[in-house]
């Protein structure tokens, strides 16, 4: 627990929304389990047990409030940054680990061993990897049930379920009602509605402005478009492609997504790389008292409280434009990885195409590249080599790019990637593994915006020092320091401000 129960129930009788994803209530006398923030009249305090979450009350036996709907809280977990294992755990559940693996498998992938996984799930999530599936699972089917018009079949299929017999019996057990009972009573389904649309929460601030700023200088043509109207892209599972949108809700606090897809399995990877992209599972009070703690960020802190990191789609695509960026522009890199997409990249169905205007292919898998003769691109042909080693690499194991190990491991790991030095590896490190306190200690942005009074810029060493007491969000601190400047896109950098690692890699 974060807190003693004394002032969980405190946060209970005031409906603060402070704890709104931070804690869970669970009523013994009606066995259900609820946000801090439910309007239901409050249970007395002897009545009332707490959890950090979801999945603890629900292993505990009690079953999700109809009221204040659970699964629309914040994900966000109290023992985040206190257990990367079990973040990168998490992170592969989303994606559906454990509906075609066991945990086991799970904890091969991890590198850890499957009792220490389950060690770790209990005492930080106070469950087992299982049951975290099964809940998420659940919550899933329960969001689409409120928000969409699914049949219950699809529903079944597209949160997780590996039958509609199991989807029934789950929902039978937990709320004593059909599933079907349950849309009955939300009435807020959208009529008409072209795709899945969802809407996720997020823990406010949320900085809408810079995260969208940071996506559009990247954005590829036709692959990626930013717009006033929001962020749209391409996207692909194997043979299958869709489109995706996002765009803020009218709904406060939350983010409405639109998947437009064949295949509804692939619903939960979808939507776990959404919250990756957008950041949604940050708790930015934390990460802001932390980091002002630092009179060179507090002042960057105070202005942008909602800043986000960025995550990536994909880890290859990530790192093609890492590789592409490290001697050139921004903009140089953005045209070259578009050419790429022109030469290489699929084209959306007949169905989806000018659904969103300028979007036409998905960025090309490894599998494509690594058979491409990428000497035909204006670059010098040590990193169209790079290129190229680095898609057979990705071609040969997938899941290069997943979390394993931690942060020093990751980064050991993609240096041993042709074409990726130190900063690079970082950078893949915070936008694609999800490492909150990965940071490219040698950025020339760091270092110019870290300059005293008198313009001197630190030396690498010493800011490398100052940011020990950043830990564990580093790399908050490095989009602050990036924001600062306005440059937003360390990738913009000229040749003579690159780290020696980058220059050796380049």
């Amino acid at each position: 627990m974060l807190m003693d129960a004394d002032a969980c129930y405190r946060a209970l009788v005031t409906r603060d929304s402070r704890f709104d994803g931070r804690l869970f209530v669970g009523v013994k006398t009606t066995g259900i389990y609820c946000r801090p923030i439910c309007p239901a009249r409050t249970p007395k305090r002897e009545n009332v047990t707490f959890f950090t979450t979801a999945t603890a009350a629900q292993a505990a036996g009690f079953r999700p409030c109809l009221r204040c709907r659970p699964e629309s809280s914040p994900d966000l977990a109290a023992w985040r940054g206190t257990s990367n294992t079990v973040s990168r755990a998490l992170a592969l559940i989303e994606t559906g680990a454990l509906d075609e693996a066991d945990v086991e498998g799970l904890a091969t992938r991890l590198g850890v061993g499957e009792r220490q996984l389950r060690r770790l799930f209990r005492r930080h999530l106070g469950a087992s990897p299982i049951s975290v599936a099964q809940t998420r699972r659940v919550l899933l089917a329960k969001q689409l049930i409120h928000q969409t018009l699914l049949p219950m079949t699809d529903v079944a299929l597209a949160s997780g379920f590996g039958s509609v017999r199991r989807f029934n019996e789950t929902f039978q057990r937990l709320y004593d009602r059909p599933p079907a009972s349950l849309r009955r009573q939300s009435g807020e389904a959208p009529a008409g509605e072209d795709g899945v649309r969802l809407d996720l929460a997020y823990r406010a601030p949320y900085d809408w402005d810079a995260l969208t700023g940071f996506l559009a200088m990247r954005a590829i043509e036709g692959v990626e478009q930013v717009s006033v109207a929001g962020y749209a892209r391409t996207i692909g599972f194997g043979e299958d492609h869709g489109l995706l949108t996002v765009t803020p809700s009218p709904k406060p606090d939350r983010l409405s997504v639109t998947i437009r897809f064949p295949r509804l399995g692939a619903l939960p990877a979808i939507i776990a790389r959404v919250r990756r992209v957008f950041d949604l599972t940050a708790d930015p009070a934390a990460i802001a008292e932390h980091l002002g703690r630092d009179p060179a960020l507090a002042p960057r802190v105070a202005a942008r409280p909602g800043l986000r990191v960025p995550g990536a789609w994909d880890g290859f695509e990530l790192a093609v434009r890492a590789i592409l960026g490290q001697q050139i522009t921004v903009a140089a890199a953005t045209l070259l990885a578009g050419r790429i997409v022109r030469e290489w990249g699929e084209p959306l169905p007949e169905t989806l195409a000018g659904v969103v205007p300028g979007l036409t292919h998905v960025f090309p898998r490894a599998e494509r590249l690594a058979g491409a003769d990428l000497s035909v691109l204006p670059m010098p042909r040590a990193r169209s080599s790079a290129l190229k080693t680095l898609a057979v690499a990705v071609a040969a194991d997938p899941t290069l790019f997943d979390g394993r190990g931690d942060l020093a491991e990751a980064i050991a790991r993609l240096k041993a990637l042709p074409g990726i030095g130190e900063w690079t590896a970082q950078y893949i490190a915070m936008r694609q593994l999800r490492e909150p306190d990965a940071f490219p200690t040698g950025d020339i942005g760091l270092l110019r915006a870290m300059a005293g009074a008198d313009g001197r810029r630190p030396a690498t060493p010493a800011l490398q020092a100052r940011a020990e007491a950043w830990r564990p969000w580093r790399a908050y601190a490095a989009l602050h320091l990036w924001t600062g400047e306005v440059i937003a896109d360390p990738l913009a950098r000229t040749l003579d401000e690159k780290t020696p690692d980058d220059r050796k890699a380049a």
